[in-house]
């Protein structure tokens, strides 16, 4: 027996074949990711510990993907260039974010506009690594201790200039929620990039610094920044003889700098789970952790649901220290 398919019929039938095709052709397609070169967005300059941790993850990335991973500092505006740059790039995995912290929980409240939006603009995809801050001063300074800075900055108040990465960065916030917490008035001088900050603070141009401990360690080894206190709830390995913040002053005091990756709005969801998991292996690696730590960071390797959880807890936190704080940006 003959069957003639009606016309709506075969049209429906054709639909559906499209749509099933469609719908299996996004894991195949992700299923070779990576089928070029990655790109990985520092939004600082190089030197940081943005662009450090970034450097440190693309090399072993490259290796496991078997494709050149290229790390590009596309630096301003306290991270929202580079940021916004990631946010318009293709969704196809090939291009992600290192982002620090302060991008994604402090930059939504310090800024009337963005560029992007970091709730509808992104895929979270890990938290890569953490680690804490350490108060370091100027040695033209010539203060001792971390009270010694406080009691200094209370006698005369917004005279001490505070250094940062760039307005809104983790280094200012970081400062900022020391200053907040110790009851002191300090002038913020942004710059673009933490190692230009610490040029100037080794050169008293600035009078002290809240900086990444992996940036601030060999300064303060070799004698060029005088370290005071660090901002982990207990001691740090890398500064062991150093107070906590907590125990030289402040008490209750904590502050940690984070960096995650982060990839533009419809990444596929399979290729966001390879990167994190990949992501995962790398800092499973014990000459990654090895180097991680020698940084003072801790490797981390949540999942996308962890990071956002931890992510807004933050943000209303940097919420309410930035409105306190009268913090604004011109």
């Amino acid at each position: 027996m003959q069957h003639r398919f009606r016309p709506l019929r075969r049209a429906t039938l054709l639909l559906a074949a499209t749509a099933l095709a469609t719908g299996l052709s996004t894991p195949a397609a992700a299923a070779n990711w990576p089928s070029g070169p990655v790109t990985i967005v520092v939004p600082f300059s190089p030197g940081g510990t943005t662009d450090v941790v970034a450097r440190l993850l693309g090399a072993k990335l490259s290796e496991l993907w078997k494709q050149t991973v290229v790390v590009e500092n596309k630096l301003g505006a306290g991270g929202n260039i580079g940021t916004a740059i990631v946010a318009k790039a293709n969704p196809d995995g090939h291009t992600i974010l290192m982002a620090s912290g302060s991008i994604l929980t402090v930059n939504p409240h310090l800024y009337k506009t963005l560029p992007f939006d970091v709730n509808k603009d992104f895929e979270l995809i890990t938290n890569v690594a953490e680690g804490p801050m350490v108060v370091v001063a100027a040695n033209k300074l010539q203060v001792k201790t971390l009270q010694d800075l406080i009691n200094l900055a209370k006698k005369n108040p917004n005279t001490l200039n505070m250094g940062s990465a760039g307005l809104g960065s983790q280094v200012h916030m970081a400062g900022e929620n020391f200053a907040h917490a110790a009851k002191i008035d300090v002038t913020h001088v942004p710059y673009r990039g933490e190692a230009a900050a610490y040029t100037d603070l080794m050169a008293g141009q600035i009078d002290f610094i809240v900086g990444n401990i992996g940036a601030v360690t060999p300064l303060a080894q070799s004698g060029r920044v005088n370290a005071l206190a660090v901002t982990s709830k207990t001691r740090a390995k890398m500064l062991p003889n150093l107070p906590t913040v907590s125990e030289a002053g402040v008490p209750g005091f904590e502050n940690s700098g984070w960096f995650g990756f982060i990839a533009p709005k419809g990444t596929p969801k399979n290729v966001v789970d390879k990167i994190q998991k990949d992501t995962v292996k790398v800092l499973a690696m014990p000459d990654i952790k090895e180097r991680l730590e020698a940084q003072g960071m801790s490797p981390v390797g949540n999942t996308p649901a962890e990071f956002k959880k931890a992510m807004d807890a933050e943000s209303a936190n940097w919420a309410k220290i930035i409105k306190e704080r009268n913090i604004k940006i011109n």
